[in-house]
């Protein structure tokens, strides 16, 4: 009975969660907390692309502000045209512009934007991704290459007054419409957040898919000893640059639903705190476990809510103290430790009975249960 529940637990959990944000939290929560959750949400998005790349492969990358923010300009971009009624947005009468820009025109194509907003991250960081990785640069020099490509792209979107506003960004005005309806209407925004839910549902399912076939396995062999892969035959090049793609990719995602939700994007979306903080959910949540990534994205997210809610001043303190508790105290994350002590429950059980029918597998690919067994030691 037990091994029947380890088995199908993930899977009972998933969709129990999932009718819990579809149909129960709209009808129980205000239309400002449900448009919270949404952005939350959204943001989990990223989270799961970030713990694919940091938890499975064993790649920090400090730039998934950049790839969140790409997503989220090029439907911006879109809904700017949308709303201006196929004129000039507002901000470029301000600065002489008379007609549109050329980068522009093919925005006003709602496919072509959620298709830029998805492919035009994952292009980026596949030929970054080349370029940094056949040089064999990895560890702390590839956090910081990251970092620092999106530090200075922050800083050139800052200087386009009049292509993108500058560092006052690309807003959705009262009058802002999507797909031709009213972004203020309660029904446009519930339909928003019952699209993020769908998407994040089927962005988990991508990335369990990817971490449980084959390719998950390469990707655990990468992050524990890149040598002995390639010197089996593999070519961790191509497996690096594929999976910086999806994680850029879902992070181009994840700006897309945050921007009609959040209602505005700039430059500082893509700073180096926004990277930062993304970092955070999944060590908070737990790397290497897909799960723990969603999780941290909601519990830091909603924790930084409430504490600025009460205590505008310190909120930042607060929030550190946490942050600083949580790593020495759960090094493994929270989902990483209910797993690990999970896990231990369930050996005891087995050696007070024999001859039950349990199956017990510790995380073995979950970097943060790996910890946590070796600190315990």
């Amino acid at each position: 009975m037990i091994a029947i529940i380890r088995r199908y637990g993930q899977w009972l959990t998933f969709a129990a969660v999932g009718l819990l944000l579809l149909f129960v939290a709209p009808q129980v929560l205000s239309g400002f907390n449900l448009n919270l959750l949404g952005r939350f949400l959204a943001y989990a998005i990223v989270a799961l692309g970030l713990d694919l790349i940091w938890g499975y492969a064993g790649m920090l990358s400090l730039g998934q502000g950049l790839f969140f923010a790409i997503g989220a300009y090029c439907f911006a971009m879109y809904v700017q045209i949308e709303q201006s009624g196929g004129k000039l947005p507002d901000f470029m009468g301000l600065y002489g512009l008379t007609q549109l820009p050329a980068i522009w025109l093919p925005f006003q194509s709602p496919v072509f934007a959620l298709a830029a907003a998805i492919l035009l991250p994952m292009g980026l960081a596949a030929l970054l991704g080349y370029i940094i990785f056949r040089s064999r640069v990895k560890g702390v020099y590839f956090s910081i290459i990251t970092q620092a490509l999106t530090f200075i792209v922050s800083l050139l979107l800052i200087g386009q007054q009049q292509l993108i506003n500058g560092t006052n960004g690309l807003p959705i005005n009262d009058a802002g419409t999507l797909f031709g309806h009213s972004l203020q209407q309660d029904s446009t925004k519930q339909a928003i957040y019952t699209v993020t839910v769908i998407c994040l549902g089927f962005a988990y399912l991508l990335c369990r898919w990817l971490c449980g076939s084959r390719f998950g396995q390469v990707l655990v062999a990468l992050r524990d000893d890149e040598n002995r892969l390639r010197f089996v035959g593999y070519n961790p090049v191509k497996i690096k640059v594929i999976v910086f793609a999806v994680s850029a990719g879902l992070a181009g995602l994840g700006g897309v639903l945050f921007f009609p939700q959040g209602g505005i994007i700039s430059p500082a979306a893509m700073g180096i705190v926004p990277s930062i903080e993304m970092v955070i959910w999944v060590a908070v949540g737990g790397r290497g476990t897909l799960i723990g990534a969603v999780l941290g994205a909601l519990v830091v997210n909603e924790g930084k809510s409430f504490i600025s809610t009460q205590s505008p001043d310190a909120w930042q303190l607060v929030m550190g103290l946490l942050f600083v508790g949580v790593v020495l105290l759960f090094p493994a994350g929270i989902a990483g430790s209910v797993q690990l002590y999970g896990s231990r429950l369930l050996a005891r059980f087995r050696q007070q009975r024999p001859n039950a029918d349990v199956e017990f597998s510790p995380e073995a690919d979950s970097p943060a249960a790996a910890g946590v067994m070796e600190a315990s030691r």
